[in-house]
């Protein structure tokens, strides 16, 4: 649990400079660009590896938090729908990302809340709760920057939206099928 808990700090903690910090990311940022994403990378993944060697080693033995009742699953699958589409939605700008504001905090929190609803370990509890915590606290943030910053993807197009809903549902899909049990080791359909 301690990598696990390590790299979940490592990882929300860097993601978290501009929550907490934001003055002082700018003026790292300004000094040399180059320099803190590097740095935002190597301790990003960094980060990233930890929680996740982490988790596969905490999952091997589970603490039951709660037993979630076998609905929650159903819940949370119509809760995970529109989570692709808003990620791609982050990158193709339309009107899907002008009506969400922030299509990637908006589909965290709702990958957050649909594997809280089915799962009940404490390492998930710990996990989905973090990063549900920290999509709703970078929002806020994000609501209170006076410049919004820059997203890197394609430009404003009207298929956009089409291209953001259609291939976000085929991803969804092929999570459904098989690529979340070949990546988790679970499948969401049971």
């Amino acid at each position: 649990m301690i990598l696990f808990v390590a790299g979940l700090v490592l990882f929300l903690g860097i993601h978290s400079v501009a929550i907490f910090a934001p003055a002082w990311r700018d003026a790292q940022a300004a000094r040399n660009e180059r320099a803190w994403k590097g740095i935002y990378a190597v301790i990003s993944l960094a980060g990233f590896v930890l929680l996740i060697y982490g988790y596969g080693i905490a999952r091997q033995s589970p603490v039951v938090v709660w037993s979630p009742p076998t609905f929650m699953r159903h819940v949370a699958l119509l809760v995970m729908l529109p989570v692709f589409p808003l990620l791609l939605a982050a990158y193709l700008p339309g009107r899907i990302k002008a009506a969400a504001k922030h299509p990637m905090l908006l589909a965290v929190k709702f990958w957050a809340l649909a594997h809280l609803l089915a799962n009940g370990t404490l390492v998930d509890s710990i996990l989905f709760g973090a990063f549900l915590v920290w999509a709703v606290l970078d929002r806020i943030a994000v609501k209170k920057r006076a410049v919004a910053r820059a997203i890197p993807g394609a430009p404003p197009s009207k298929p956009n939206d089409a291209i953001a809903l259609i291939g976000g549902l085929v991803l969804y899909g092929a999570f459904l099928m098989g690529i979340h049990r070949w990546l988790i080791g679970v499948s969401p359909l049971g």
